[in-house]
């Protein structure tokens, strides 16, 4: 009789940009409570100007991963993720916004999505659910946020390969703001002769609570777009 052995998962390490939001706990608890493998560790680059307050990680959480905080200077995501994934070894980088929730069995999706990836895939994206309220109908901001749930590689949920990450030099620390500067990673990842992939693990988005300028406040990306098309 001949013995199958199923190939182990490959190791991956998650990368969190925040700005020390409330949601962050929400995601690591979510994320200390997987039972699937876990990465083999969690940056937290915390861009906050100044000197802020510690982040706080929940002990369910360093109890199972490797959990490191480092400074990103506050000089944006773009800049907070490059820094995160730079200080990484594994083969695969998991980036997650510090605003998402990961379900129950997102760890076991991962790992599968991962394996799955074919040699010249560089990345994997998530799918997201975007959760509205039923009782009445969304507002613009609501709308917005849902809108997520048909974005082409944002890094709300995104695993990237080093080796990719390594030949385009990572994201374009041009963009300041949590806008395009995923876009433009994966028009120069594509460019290189990779390519993308959606997977099958779900990644939860709620809408942040925001005030009723909120829309107005998200125009100033309009400069990325700008930026974008630049380039």
């Amino acid at each position: 009789m001949t013995s199958t052995h199923q190939q182990a998962p490959p190791d991956y390490a998650v990368v969190i940009p925040t700005i020390g939001r409330q949601s962050l706990q929400d995601l690591l608890g979510s994320l200390a409570s997987q039972d699937g493998a876990l990465p083999i560790e969690v940056v937290l680059a915390d861009d906050r100007p100044a000197s802020p307050p510690p982040v706080q990680v929940p002990t369910a959480l360093t109890e199972r991963v490797d959990v490191r905080i480092l400074r990103s200077g506050g000089r944006g995501p773009a800049a907070a993720r490059n820094a995160g994934w730079r200080s990484t070894t594994a083969p695969w980088v998991v980036f997650l916004d510090d605003d998402v929730l990961l379900p129950e069995g997102w760890a076991t999706d991962l790992a599968t999505d991962l394996a799955a990836a074919a040699s010249d895939v560089a990345g994997v994206q998530s799918r997201l659910r975007v959760p509205l309220p039923q009782d009445r109908r969304p507002t613009d901001w609501e709308r917005s946020t849902a809108s997520l749930e048909r974005s082409a590689w944002i890094t709300a949920d995104m695993a990237y390969r080093r080796d990719a990450l390594i030949e385009v030099d990572g994201f374009d620390e041009r963009f300041p703001r949590a806008y395009r500067e995923d876009a433009d990673l994966a028009f120069r990842v594509r460019r290189a002769g990779w390519r993308l992939s959606r997977g099958q693990r779900l990644t939860v988005h709620p809408v942040r609570p925001a005030p009723f300028w909120a829309s107005v406040r998200v125009q100033c990306g309009n400069a990325d777009d700008s930026l974008l098309r630049r380039l």
